[in-house]
C-alpha cells in the first residue's frame, strides 16, 4: 500500500481555485441544501472525485438513491481515500467524512444504508466532481 501524499494549500489558494459553493462546503465544512447540489440525481456510470484535489473517492457502482437529496454511497472506492472524524456541530453527534489527500469536508457517514455494507456515505455534491465512465 502506498502512503497517501497530502496536498496542503493556504486558505487563499483554495479560495482562488474553487467555486464559492465548493469552497464553502469543502473547506469551511458547509452543507448544501438537499436536492439542490450537483450529483444528487446523477445516474450515469463513472467516478466521483474530490472537487479539491481530484482523488477518486466513490464509484457509481456503490451509489444509491437514499431519498435524502444528497449523493449517497455504500462505500468509498478504497478504505484509505477517506477519513472519519467526530463531528459535534449543530448540537448533534455525527461522523464527518474527509478526503484523506487534502482533508476536504465531504459529508457524513451513517449506519442506516443498504446491504452489503449497511453504510450511507451522505456526501455534498459540491465536494465531488463526477467523471463519466470512459472520459
Amino acid at each position: 500500500m502506498n502512503p497517501i501524499r497530502k496536498i496542503i494549500r493556504t486558505d487563499a489558494e483554495w479560495q482562488a481555485m474553487l467555486t464559492p459553493d465548493q469552497y464553502r462546503v469543502a473547506r469551511k465544512q458547509g452543507t448544501e441544501p438537499a436536492f439542490m447540489g450537483p450529483n444528487w440525481d446523477q445516474k450515469a456510470k463513472g467516478s466521483y472525485l474530490c472537487a479539491c484535489c481530484g482523488t477518486p473517492l466513490f464509484s457509481s457502482e456503490t451509489k444509491f438513491d437514499s431519498g435524502t437529496g444528497w449523493p449517497s454511497f455504500t462505500a468509498p472506492v478504497a478504505s484509505d481515500v477517506v477519513e472519519n472524524h467526530e463531528d459535534r456541530s449543530h448540537m448533534m453527534r455525527r461522523v464527518e467524512v474527509r478526503c484523506t489527500t487534502c482533508e476536504a469536508h465531504l459529508g457524513h457517514v451513517f449506519n442506516d444504508g443498504p446491504r452489503p455494507t449497511g453504510m450511507r456515505y451522505c456526501m455534498n455534491g459540491h465536494a465531488l466532481h463526477f467523471k463519466p465512465e470512459g472520459s
